[in-house]
């Protein structure tokens, strides 16, 4: 049986989920599908859909994988299963 601790902490733990999978899927494929509507917007001499594909959305998936690890290990810590460091 589950406690309502597993619970909170499962519950927290697959929003995090979710929401990431949100980030991911808005950044690798939405983003992509609009390439030549982007192209209409120039930052820095570069077309915004050309930036998104080649370095944008790595860096943003970069930025995803820190933040996700800083806030499931505050989630972790929030219900006492953090690993020992």
């Amino acid at each position: 049986m589950s406690s309502s601790n597993d619970v909170a902490w499962w519950s927290k733990t697959k929003g995090l989920m979710i929401t990431s999978l949100v980030i991911w899927f808005i950044f690798g494929f939405v983003i992509h599908a609009f390439v030549k509507p982007l192209n209409e917007i120039v930052i820095a001499g570069f077309p915004l859909g050309f930036y998104m594909a080649a370095q944008g959305s790595l860096i943003v998936f970069v930025v995803l994988i820190f933040w996700f690890s800083a806030r499931q290990d505050s989630i972790d810590r929030e219900f006492g299963v953090a690993e020992d460091d």
